[in-house]
């Protein structure tokens, strides 16, 4: 039994140097937001969900980016609207947005 129900790492990474980064894409607003509906959900903490920054996924292309553990759950998003989808569906019942979905081992 896992600790957290889901344990999603979101990349915040900024890159200084001009390449492509998550935090091109508002990254660390779209955590807080994240974070903040899971609380006030009454679902963040052990056996519920835990919201953590991630430095570097390796997926900057396709950023913003985030994986879902403990089944691995790959997700780009581009707007609150998209990570109420996730939230919705994948945090709160256990069905994944496909079409938000990205392949664990490849850049599309």
């Amino acid at each position: 039994m896992p600790y957290y129900k889901h344990h999603v790492f979101m990349c915040t990474n900024l890159r200084e140097d001009g390449r492509a980064c998550c935090q091109d894409h508002d990254a660390t607003e779209l955590r807080g937001y994240l974070k903040k509906k899971v609380k006030e959900a009454g679902m963040a903490g052990p056996k519920g969900v835990r919201i953590n920054n991630a430095g570097c996924l390796d997926r900057c292309a396709l950023g913003p980016v985030m994986v879902v553990y403990p089944n691995e759950t790959w997700y780009r998003y581009r707007s609150r609207e998209d990570l109420d989808e996730i939230f919705d569906s994948h945090l709160k019942n256990g069905v994944k947005v496909q079409h938000l979905r990205i392949s664990p081992k490849s850049d599309d």
